[in-house]
């Protein structure tokens, strides 16, 4: 039988425009942040009851995800990361997750920096 730790559910490239960062000008200004998730989740019931109701809900969590950070208007993505995690390891239930998180521009030579997190049990 599979090992229901092994489970994902994903949500990626989760685009939002909240305020973040250090510097005075990115407290007037909104910016855009991309989130990447993969939560561990037992898909054994969804996927024999073939009812949403037993799923994790990746719309709830993308808009969750989208609310905690419109409202938190972090100075640091690492502040973004951990709330993030805590709301989603408490609300929805997630056992385990990686989480990406990346400020796309915030380096002009760069694509993307960010910080990745992994919190909870596997």
């Amino acid at each position: 039988m599979a090992d229901a730790s092994t489970d994902i559910v994903f949500i990626e490239g989760l685009a939002v425009e909240t305020v973040i960062g250090v510097y005075d000008w990115e407290r007037d200004v909104t910016q855009r942040l991309l989130v990447d998730l993969e939560m561990a989740w037992d898909n054994r019931r969804p996927g024999g009851s073939d009812d949403v109701a037993d799923a994790l809900d990746y719309a709830a969590v993308s808009e969750r995800v989208t609310a905690v950070l419109q409202a938190l208007q972090p100075k640091l993505l690492e502040r973004a990361a951990e709330e993030l995690a805590g709301v989603l390891l408490n609300e929805f239930g997630v056992r385990w997750l990686r989480l990406t998180l990346r400020k796309p521009g915030a380096v002009p030579a760069a694509r993307a920096v960010g910080v990745k997190i992994e919190r909870g049990e596997r």
